[in-house]
């Protein structure tokens, strides 16, 4: 079994900022939605075996209230930048709003969800898959085929990325693709990693 949950509200998502791997911290809000989502997992009588997330403390710091909610602590957790947020480039810091009045509000929207059109310095979301699908492949994956549980605490495009991987997504179809902060998502595979079953408990 695979969780897979987007960390707290941050600083700049409360300030409608573009964050990438900008390292920023979780708001009130976002410790609510980790202690709420660690909560929810218990509530499902969910028990992990490994846990996975990026070097950026809005996810590291999400991870370990989650892992506190359900008293384990001690699993054996793997930290590292593959699976990072996405590097908006010059976006980084800026308001959204003030972004869509420079640039337009097309193109800013094509920067944010398109599959291969980064940002001016930045990432796309293809260039995010191309370290984020090889990192599952390596490390992640063989846990599963082992038969473990494993819950991985990420970001909105590096969960994005491995989403449209697991689902078997068109890059049109991954457009669509949106993750609520803080919102766990199930995902059950069979032995040749097609989906079993996928459920947001928090729908």
């Amino acid at each position: 079994m695979l969780v897979l949950i987007r960390h707290g509200e941050s600083e700049w998502n409360r300030l409608n900022r573009f964050t990438g791997s900008k390292d920023v911290g979780l708001t009130e809000e976002g410790l609510f939605e980790a202690h709420r989502a660690g909560a929810m997992l218990e509530t499902e009588g969910l028990r992990f075996d490994a846990a996975f997330t990026s070097t950026l403390k809005r996810a590291t710091h999400t991870l370990q209230i989650i892992l506190d909610e359900l008293e384990q602590e001690d699993i054996p957790t793997v930290k590292d930048a593959a699976l990072n947020e996405r590097d908006y480039g010059e976006l980084m810091g800026i308001n959204k709003d003030e972004a869509r009045r420079r640039w337009g509000a097309e193109q800013v929207h094509l920067w944010q969800r398109s599959y291969d059109i980064a940002p001016p310095g930045g990432e796309s979301l293809k260039d995010t898959a191309q370290r984020v699908v090889p990192f599952f492949e390596k490390r992640i994956a063989p846990e599963l085929r082992a038969g473990k549980n494993v819950i991985v605490v990420a970001h909105g495009n590096s969960l994005r990325a491995l989403i449209m991987q697991l689902d078997r997504l068109l890059p049109e179809d991954v457009e669509r693709v949106e993750l609520r902060t803080g919102h766990p998502l199930i995902y059950r595979l069979n032995a040749d990693g097609t989906i079993a079953e996928k459920r947001d408990i928090a729908a």
